[in-house]
């Protein structure tokens, strides 16, 4: 983290999940494009009645611990949040938290003259403009037109979606909730399994699968279902889980054991996942058909990186019948910085003092 400069102005930017805060101070010369940061830090959600009140700590310690002045003049002048969950008129109520957030509200309560709450995946689509090459992973080279629509996604605690579109001079982010949509089967398998599904919820998003609870959802059908046997001890981890015993979920662990080959079970609920995954980037890639670019973000893809180059997850994104080859020249690429969404609410909140 940097110092303050003179002529600075400063802004202040988060990254809102139900689990965790991140929350970051930078300053910017108001027509410049670079940004310095000055103070970061991380918070645990639940343990705050609301985001206003994580902000507050967060502004103290960056005087006490950051030494930085934030009197008068040195304020921040302008916040943006993204904000897991959708938002409206600058409202947003959290998906996996029961925070109601106002950003008119809440600029009065910490003095900053204006608060922008925006879709966590906008922050992300606002992100992925600032990136740098060394923070992606190719995995299909394709054909770039810099000025066709951009595609985001990714799989974290739920499963988000975005895109950008060329408005004659610079890219707009949209946010969108194509997480939600229904699951939709490809084999018998996967038909077997929204039959199981069935018998807990009438709709099934695709979200329920592509996500963590996703991976552990998968591993309790394999297991119902009778597939393998297990191996290193996930089935306790998964009781102590269902029971109320624990709230660690076990994804984690299915999925490192899956990656390792160590447990049949978690391998194969991992190649599920993969394959459910894949699908859907598809789906998006043939919405949008985003030739500027198709961004896979999100928390789990960097841990789960060999499922993603292997040759089976393109061949499944790509497997899309007579217009599979419409996908060829896409550009997708993984993200593998895990604050792109902290950089783009940061960027947005630089653009706001254009405005």
């Amino acid at each position: 983290m940097g110092t303050k400069g003179l002529g600075m102005t400063t802004i202040l930017a988060g990254d809102i999940g139900g689990t965790k805060t991140l929350l970051r101070l930078a300053e910017v010369e108001p027509e410049a494009i670079a940004l310095n940061p000055l103070f970061e830090r991380r918070y645990v959600s639940a343990e705050f009645d609301s985001l206003a009140a994580i902000v507050k700590v967060f502004l103290t310690a960056a005087t006490k611990i950051g030494q930085i002045d934030l009197t008068g003049a040195n304020h921040p002048q302008v916040a943006c949040f993204g904000i897991a969950g959708p938002t409206v008129d600058n409202r947003c109520a959290l998906t996996n938290l029961s925070w109601q957030l106002d950003g008119d509200r809440m600029a009065a309560e910490l003095e900053v003259a204006h608060i922008a709450l925006i879709n966590d995946f906008a922050a992300i689509g606002h992100g992925v403009l600032g990136l740098a090459p060394k923070e992606l992973y190719i995995l299909q080279k394709g054909k770039k037109d810099p000025q066709a629509p951009i595609g985001v996604i990714g799989a974290g605690s739920g499963l988000g979606m975005g895109y950008l579109t060329w408005d004659g001079d610079a890219y707009k982010v949209h946010a969108s909730e194509g997480g939600h949509v229904e699951f939709a089967p490809r084999d018998q398998l996967e038909m077997d399994l929204l039959t199981y599904l069935w018998q807990r919820s009438t709709h099934i998003s695709i979200e329920r699968l592509v996500s963590g609870q996703g991976i552990v959802t998968l591993y309790q059908f394999l297991r119902d279902r009778g597939f393998g046997s297990d191996q290193v001890g996930l089935e306790k981890k998964l009781k102590d889980w269902e029971t109320g015993a624990t709230i660690t979920s076990p994804a984690a662990a299915i999925s490192e054991a899956g990656l390792r080959g160590s447990d049949r079970r978690a391998e194969k609920t991992m190649q599920m996942f993969a394959d459910a995954y894949a699908a859907v980037i598809g789906n998006l890639a043939l919405t949008l058909i985003p030739r500027g670019g198709l961004y896979i973000a999100g928390g789990i893809a960097p841990k789960v990186l060999p499922l993603l180059q292997s040759p089976r997850f393109m061949q499944v994104l790509k497997d899309k019948g007579r217009l599979s080859r419409v996908l060829d020249q896409v550009p997708i690429q993984i993200v593998l910085n895990q604050e792109v969404g902290l950089l783009g609410a940061t960027l947005h909140a630089a653009s706001l003092l254009k405005s």
